[in-house]
């Protein structure tokens, strides 16, 4: 029987600039819950689950606990570690707080993505098993442009181009050695998946859905909350 764990990090320290809001976006209400309870209900009600650990800015730990962990009966969530600066500061500081064993599985998943579908899951973790890591992404639809000084310069091959979501999985010890290196060296990276590729590695990729949009801007809120009415309808 095997002793590997899942583990999820979920680092949920966005200031929300683009949602004008005053509340931090992974607290607005999504169907009259706060999106982040959404999101770690995906997580919570996953048999392959094993522990979750949400990563939040030192003075909104408490909050985070009596008004989301407590209140959903989130069983799993079994810690809420301080984030840093940047998020793969806060990424970082999560693998380090863990407690995690070098073989577990580690998925990252951001936690203004909530409707995320659990079935895929199942794929993710198998490309982590079998090759030790995986990001999952959708092929873009619309046509890129690479604009320098407000002109298009080059309009790339639409055909290799995918949009990265979360989850990104890893086994522990390989994501938790390229976070360190990155901090050594001082490489910020745009996702965790990046910093593999910066070590040379070749990273599985896992089609996801176009509807595990980030919550970002006050229109995607609107956008979280058709999906949701839909899959509810």
């Amino acid at each position: 029987m095997s002793t590997t764990k899942v583990i999820v990090l979920i680092p949920a320290a966005g200031l929300g600039r683009r949602m004008g809001a005053s509340v931090h976006k992974q607290y607005l209400s999504l169907q009259g819950r706060p999106v982040l309870a959404h999101t770690l209900s995906i997580f919570e009600h996953h048999p392959r689950i094993d522990r979750i650990y949400i990563i939040a800015p030192a003075d909104q730990i408490d909050y985070c606990r009596d008004d989301i962990v407590i209140p959903g009966g989130f069983r799993k969530v079994c810690g809420i570690l301080a984030g840093g600066a940047e998020r793969q500061d806060s990424v970082r500081l999560g693998l380090l707080g863990c407690g995690a064993d070098e073989n577990d599985i580690v998925l990252i998943h951001d936690g203004v993505r909530p409707l995320f579908d659990g079935d895929c899951l199942d794929s993710v973790l198998r490309a982590v098993e079998i090759q030790g890591s995986c990001v999952v992404g959708v092929p873009v639809k619309d046509t890129i442009k690479v604009v320098q000084n407000g002109c298009a310069v080059e309009t790339p091959e639409r055909g290799r181009l995918w949009a990265a979501q979360t989850p990104q999985g890893f086994r522990y010890q390989k994501i938790l050695a390229a976070h360190l290196a990155a901090e050594r060296q001082g490489y910020c990276g745009t996702d965790d998946a990046s910093l593999l590729e910066w070590q040379g590695e070749v990273v599985p990729v896992v089609e996801g859905d176009y509807r595990n949009i980030k919550i970002t801007t006050p229109e995607d809120l609107l956008v979280a909350e058709v999906f949701l009415n839909a899959k509810e309808g």
